[in-house]
Formats: structure tokens, C-alpha cells, sequence
């Protein structure tokens, strides 16, 4: 294979310590572009149904897209996929920064680890060549420091994907960490790395990335970046980074605050993004190839934390580790999401388990007994920041928190499941359904589990964000349910499963249309590729995570909301006195299901839909032993 895609795969048994290349299949490239999608297809070829997401019998795929590493405006992510330890589904995560170009560059589209290895290890790729490293003497290092000591160690500078404290230490919400502050954060990929005993991926290379018609290739990314330096989008993330939503959101009611017990924060204008600017920018940050530095580079200036310096928080982490947990201390957040990143946690799970925690504090299902002494108490800043190193030590009350919002529920009873706010075990982001209804639908289908990502469907509802990538993404009234606007979250989700898959970020969603897409990718590849592949496209990926969820034991059933959003009305706000209402939820479910080509009883892919998207191989896993 040579145009877009290196062409080799790297298989890694870390039980055996051999290590092999495969060629890339031409078809599963051309059927999944990539990315989530092609780790996905190795997933389900490599895994049986039941298997322990922590055991040896799960494998961790990391995966680039086919336009990983060109010039493409912002192609720069990767994939990494597993069974999910967090909520027993489909694991995905996606991190930017410059380590998916690395291992492009260090000659392979992608690695599939397998099995256990006896002690800790890293792996080193160089120039094509791979080898299994010891890695005794960085177990225990924060990334930061793991990061330091491979590029010292290596003797050429090398881009490092690793875990920290808190993937050895299995918190099922661990993120893997590349360039010290990238996070695959969702879905506890760090946490199946560390049951691996895999410390690291160190990468370099300089192998050239084939196009097939470079000329054509790189007058589409030119007339891409010549629009986006005109687009308001690039001002405003160079300005205020994605914290810049934090108003807009606040200001509509769907802010969630003290564990989603209201939808406004007082204290908002502490925490948004002017100031943010004001107190902690040092300079705007970017990706690999992307025009906009929507990344936030800071530094904390004043205070007990005086000189620590990182990168973020991004909007969902500054609600997340603040309102979420009653906290309007900008230093505190950024210190408690620097904190995230050296130790490798998700921060939108972290603040979410600290929240829950603090809400049952408050009903006394947690007390003084049960918490060490901890007064868990909303608005504490100091104790937010405090926590994160117990979570990922598994210390104290830490070791609670670090298994998550459900399992969490699961051991403390008392009416608590009722606010524990997780689709499938993945905690919510910060963005409230009882305030724009469709949101709630695309928590619910997420592919992931409490997902915002998989359609972002958030955009068009919260901050009246249009998406040029899909024809229509107007949502007329947020606060209506209206059942026929799950053909705009499915357009959402087909669109950006592409992206994910290219190695594009989705923030270029709002910027490039389809039709530029299908430009890119007969450019780089010499595909006949269409608009209407593009489309069949993303709804072959999406179908397939919904097939291994449901080779795992998915139905309908398990695609449901919180009760406390079904069931307490939103306080305050332009949404004051809602809810998005059990029946309401259901009647969106059908219709998405009916235009999806999924069963309506059993939320499952018909063997005609899968028929339609060459998926035929799934059709006995899901349906030869269905019994309704």
C-alpha cells in the first residue's frame, strides 16, 4: 500500500516478548479509513465476548488514520482501542498533540498489543524497527517525569505515549499521555495499558508519507486554512481555547453545578475564559498541522501553587474539577488538572466521581467513618486538587473514588444510583439534556457510553455552532423533544466517525465540508472515494461499535439517562422546572433506532442494515443466538 497509509501493522505479545509486522489489509482500510474504525475491526477479529477488560485476554490497539501525519489542517490524532474496564463496552479514546504523526513516521500505521508482560516495559520504535525495553526503573514516575527520562534515555528526541500512577495502579478511568499533556482520557485505556504492564511507546522516524496526487492534495488543505483564518471559530479558540463555551452554556441553563443538582454558576465569571486569559494563559497551543491553537499553555501566578505550569483545563474539565464539585478557585482547577495529567487521569471522570462523592457526603451515605476523616464537602478547593493524587495512588477514600461513578453507586446503595450521572459507566460531560433534549438522546446511542463527542450534537444546541461537514445541523428549539431530529444527530455521528477515523480532529467539522473530505482522501489515496461513500462510511463505524457493544450484551435497555434527569426538574435557569422525561427519551430512541436500521425492541443492527454495510460477518455474532 502506497499512498495515505504506511501499509504495516506492528503486533506486540507482551507475554511472549515477540514482536511481528503484518501488511495492512487493503480492504479493512478502504471500509473503516482508519483510525477508531480499523481498531475496531481488529477488535473484534482478536477478542471473544465475556473476556476481562483487564485480563490477558483483551488487547490494546493504538491506531492512525489515513491522513495522519500529512499536511492536512489538524491531522494529527490517533485511536486507541480495548474493551473498556470503565463500563465493560467499546473502549475508544483519542488524544491530538504530535505522537499519531510519530508513529507514522516511525513506519507503522498502527500496534496491537496482546497478552501480559512478565514485568514492566516499554516499547521503542525507531525507524521501523520495534523493541521491548524494560521499564522497572519508570514504574512509578508521573508522566512528566517518564517523559523526561526516555528522551535522556533513547539519546534522540523520541514522542512519547505513556502511562502514569494511575493506569498502574488500574483506576478504571486512566488516560494514556502523549507529549506530557495529551490525554486519551475516556473510557480507562490507560488502565488496560497498566494491567499490560506496559509503561510506555516511544517513537522516531522519518519515513515519508505517500500521496497519490500531492498537487491536488495540497490545494484542498491550502483552501481549507485559507477559510478557517477568516472563520470566527479559529479567533475565538486562539483567544479563550474551548473554555470560550463555558457562557454560553451557563447562560442556557445546562451548566452542571454542584453534581448536576442545578444548571447555573454563580461563580461562573471566575472561572470562564476571560479569566482564564486574565489569570493563567501564557500562549495558545496547537496541534500537529492545525491552524488553531485552541490548546491552552498556563501557568499559575499567585497563590500556594505559584509557578506550576502545564497545559488546559479545557472547558469540560474546568466544569468538571469546578461547578461540578461546587468550585470557583481558577488556581485550584488548573492545579487539580495538572494533577490529572502528571498522574494519567481523565479529568472529566475524575471531578465527576469527586462530585458524586461529595453529593452523597451530603446525604450522609458517605460519613466521616467511610471517608477517613475526609469532609467531602462542596466547594472545598484545596480538597478537589488533594483528591486526584488519591485516586491515582488509591489511597484512602481514593481507592473508592478511583472505580468510578457506577460501580461507586454500586457498593454505597442508599439511593444513590438515582444521581450518579453515567451513561454505561462513562460519566456525563458538562453539558445538562435538561436543557437541550437531543443532547440527551446522543448521551444515550454514544457509542462510547455518557459520550458528547461521538456527534457532538452539543454544538448546535448549546452555542448555535453549525456544521459545515453535514448538510443540516439546525436544532430549532432545545428545549422541545422533537423525535425527527435524530436524522441531525445520526448526520453528526456518521460525519465525525469519518474524521475520527481520517485522523482529523472534529473541531474541523464546523469548518470543512463533506465534499472538501471526499477531496482529501482521493487526493491521498486514489480511491473512486464519493459523498455517498463518505456517508456509508460513518455509518459503518457507528454500526460497528453498536455490534461489539452488543456481542457484549447491549440492548435497548442499557441506553438510558441517569434517573435524576428523567425525574428532578432543573432549578433554575431558561430551563427551570424541566426534565427530559422517560417517555419523551423513548420516543426519541425509536425514531433513531427506525433510521439507523436497528432493531426497535432490541437497539441491535438488523442483518439487513449489516448486509447493506458489507458487515455480514457480524450477522451470526449478533443474531444466531438472539433470542429476544
Amino acid at each position: 500500500m502506497s499512498n495515505a497509509f504506511i501499509g504495516q501493522i506492528l503486533h506486540v505479545n507482551l507475554t511472549s516478548g515477540a514482536i511481528s509486522t503484518e501488511n495492512l489489509n487493503p480492504q479493512w482500510a478502504r471500509q473503516t479509513l482508519g483510525g477508531a474504525g480499523l481498531a475496531t475491526r481488529y477488535l473484534l477479529e482478536l477478542t471473544s465476548p465475556g473476556i476481562d477488560p483487564l485480563g490477558a485476554e483483551n488487547v490494546l490497539i493504538f491506531m492512525t488514520g489515513a491522513l495522519t501525519g500529512t499536511p492536512s489542517a489538524s491531522a494529527s490524532r490517533y485511536s486507541v482501542v480495548a474493551k473498556s474496564p470503565q463500563t465493560g463496552y467499546w473502549g475508544q479514546s483519542n488524544s491530538g498533540g504530535y505522537f499519531g504523526p510519530a508513529l507514522k513516521w516511525s513506519g507503522f500505521d498502527g500496534v496491537i498489543f496482546e497478552g501480559v508482560s512478565p514485568e514492566p516495559v516499554y516499547l521503542l520504535i525507531l525507524d521501523g524497527k520495534a523493541e521491548l525495553r524494560k521499564a522497572s526503573h519508570l514504574w512509578g514516575l508521573t508522566v512528566p517525569e517518564c517523559d523526561d527520562r526516555l528522551q535522556s534515555e533513547v539519546g534522540r528526541p523520541v514522542t512519547v505515549a505513556c502511562i502514569g500512577p494511575g493506569g498502574e495502579n488500574l483506576v478504571r478511568y486512566a488516560a494514556i499521555m502523549n507529549n506530557k499533556n495529551r490525554a486519551a482520557g475516556r473510557t480507562g485505556m490507560g488502565a488496560v495499558m497498566g494491567s499490560k504492564r506496559l509503561k510506555a511507546i516511544a517513537c522516531g522516524g522519518n519515513r515519508h508519507i505517500s500521496l497519490h496526487n500531492a498537487e491536488a492534495f495540497m490545494r484542498v488543505t491550502q483552501r481549507q486554512r485559507e477559510f478557517m483564518d477568516e472563520s470566527i471559530l479559529k479567533i475565538g479558540f486562539d483567544a479563550f481555547g474551548t473554555n470560550m463555551i463555558a457562557d454560553m452554556v451557563n447562560v442556557r441553563g445546562g451548566y452542571p453545578t454542584n453534581n448536576w443538582q442545578s444548571g447555573t454558576f454563580e461563580g461562573i465569571e471566575n472561572v470562564n475564559a476571560q479569566a482564564m486569559t486574565d489569570q493563567v494563559l501564557v500562549e495558545g497551543v496547537r496541534c500537529f498541522a492545525c491552524p488553531v491553537a485552541c490548546g491552552r499553555g498556563t501557568e499559575i501566578r499567585s497563590g500556594k501553587w505559584k509557578g506550576a505550569h502545564g497545559e488546559g483545563p479545557e472547558y469540560e474539565t474546568a466544569d468538571t474539577l469546578g461547578a461540578m464539585c461546587g468550585v470557583d478557585d481558577l488556581n485550584a482547577i488548573t492545579m487539580a488538572n495538572y494533577r490529572c495529567n502528571e498522574f494519567g487521569l481523565d479529568t472529566i471522570s475524575t471531578g465527576a466521581a469527586i462530585a458524586f462523592a461529595m453529593e452523597c457526603y451530603q446525604k450522609g451515605i458517605l460519613n466521616h467513618d467511610n471517608t477517613g476523616g475526609i469532609a467531602l464537602e462542596f466547594g472545598d478547593a484545596d480538597l478537589v486538587v488533594d483528591l486526584v493524587e488519591k485516586i491515582a495512588k488509591r489511597e484512602g477514600i481514593g481507592d473508592l473514588l478511583a472505580e468510578g461513578t457506577l460501580r461507586i453507586a454500586e457498593r454505597l446503595g442508599s439511593g444513590s444510583e438515582h444521581f450518579a450521572m453515567h451513561v454505561k459507566g462513562l460519566e456525563l460531560p458538562a453539558y445538562d439534556p435538561r436543557a437541550a433534549k437531543i443532547t440527551g438522546l446522543g448521551y444515550v446511542t454514544a457509542s462510547r457510553g455518557g459520550d458528547h463527542m461521538n456527534g457532538y450534537i452539543q454544538g448546535p444546541t448549546f452555542i448555535d455552532m453549525p456544521f459545515l461537514i453535514v448538510e443540516d445541523s439546525t436544532i430549532r428549539n432545545p428545549f422541545v423533544v422533537d423525535p425527527q431530529e435524530a436524522r441531525i444527530l445520526i448526520d453528526m455521528e456518521n460525519a465525525l466517525n469519518v474524521l475520527d477515523a481520517l485522523g482529523g480532529c472534529k473541531f474541523m467539522g464546523v469548518l470543512v465540508s463533506a465534499d472538501e473530505i471526499v477531496d482529501l482522501v482521493q487526493a491521498a489515496t486514489g480511491w473512486d472515494f464519493s459523498l455517498d461513500e463518505f456517508h456509508k462510511c460513518g455509518d459503518r463505524l457507528q454500526t460497528m461499535a453498536r455490534a461489539y457493544n452488543a456481542r457484549e450484551g447491549m440492548r435497548r435497555e442499557q441506553d438510558i439517562l441517569p434517573e435524576r434527569l428523567m425525574s428532578d426538574p432543573l432549578p433554575d435557569g431558561p430551563g427551570e422546572g424541566m426534565v427530559l422525561d422517560r417517555a419523551s427519551l423513548e420516543r426519541m430512541k425509536d425514531t433513531y433506532y427506525e433510521m439507523r436500521g436497528w432493531d426497535v425492541v432490541s437497539g441491535l443492527p438488523t442483518p439487513t442494515k449489516l448486509h447493506e454495510l458489507d458487515l455480514d460477518y457480524l450477522i451470526p455474532q449478533l443474531w444466531d443466538n438472539y433470542s429476544g
